[in-house]
């Protein structure tokens, strides 16, 4: 049927350098707060109680946007 798209348009989510980096590092694997802590750990050498609570949010925005279960 030409003309009909099924992508649905109505969300663009977009992501920043950081937000990147994270997604292709987990992207179809299994990850959890600690794993994403883990790399924002290794990437920008920040403290683990920094990096547990950003990797938190980062996890609660993905979910909020249907990203992950």
């Amino acid at each position: 049927m030409q003309g009909r798209s099924m992508s649905d348009l109505t969300r663009i989510i977009s992501l920043n350098e950081s937000a990147l980096y994270l997604w292709r590092a987990v992207e179809g694997k299994e990850f959890d707060v600690n794993t994403v802590a883990h790399l924002l750990e290794e990437y920008y050498g920040i403290e683990d109680e920094i990096a547990q609570r950003d990797a938190a949010r980062w996890i609660d925005k993905l979910e909020e946007c249907g990203l992950v279960e």
